[in-house]
């Protein structure tokens, strides 16, 4: 009985919006899922709406807002760590990484997640606070074809706009979507990534997307505005 719906599900556009910071929600049908929704103890504004999958790359107000996604009847599955997760015909890979983004007193660095995410026949690589340049080994084995890859580029704790740039090249991504740069990150440091770049990126308030759309890009970088 399932498999009509797969088929409908994967001919539905993917919804990309951006809300500060880290924190994009995608939806595809009725299913919503969110990366680092920003929370009531955050430096940005939190966020209020549902999802069904809720994904946290590091432990910190401006991204564990879990508790902000629960509304309108929906009450999250929370993904918070590496590991191999599947849930309403998502499947998720989460590999551990360092950030060194909002450390308190004493600390030198914090845990971070990179996750991998497969729907809708794509894969959505989002790469959290990460600040190392480089994947591990396991999760460069694990990922394949990237179609979106959303893309610390703020410094301050997190990939700068030349290290950003550079992991980039490494990951091949179909589409890049620069992230940390809006609410949060190191002044103008969108446009230091795309003068890093070459310079060229396509501004939307928000993105659509089908495979065969994200299969006929190579490296576009498209900024999504909040």
């Amino acid at each position: 009985n399932s498999l009509p719906f797969f088929h409908a599900i994967i001919r539905l556009s993917m919804v990309i919006t951006h809300h500060g910071g880290q924190c994009f929600k995608v939806t595809f049908g009725d299913l919503t899922l969110v990366f680092d929704p920003v929370s009531k103890k955050g430096t940005l504004p939190a966020v209020r709406f549902g999802a069904d999958i809720a994904l946290v790359s590091r432990n910190h107000p401006d991204m564990n807002g879990v508790e902000e996604i629960s509304f309108g009847g929906k009450e999250p599955f929370v993904i918070s760590g590496p590991g191999e997760y599947e849930h309403s015909g998502v499947t998720v890979q989460g590999f551990l990484t360092k950030s060194e983004y909002g450390l308190g007193k004493g600390q030198e660095e914090a845990m971070n997640t990179v996750y991998a995410v497969s729907l809708e026949g794509m894969t959505l690589v989002h790469l959290g606070a990460m600040n190392d340049p480089m994947l591990s080994q396991e999760a460069r084995e694990a990922i394949d074809e990237i179609d979106v890859l959303f893309l610390p580029v703020g410094g301050d704790g997190v990939l700068d706009a030349a290290k950003a740039a550079k992991l980039a090249v490494t990951l091949e991504p179909r589409v890049i979507i620069p992230m940390h740069w809006d609410g949060m990150g190191e002044p103008k440091a969108l446009d230091a990534y795309l003068k890093e770049e070459g310079g060229t990126a396509e501004k939307v308030d928000k993105l659509t997307l089908k495979k065969k759309d994200a299969a006929e890009k190579d490296g576009a970088i498209i900024v999504i505005t909040s």
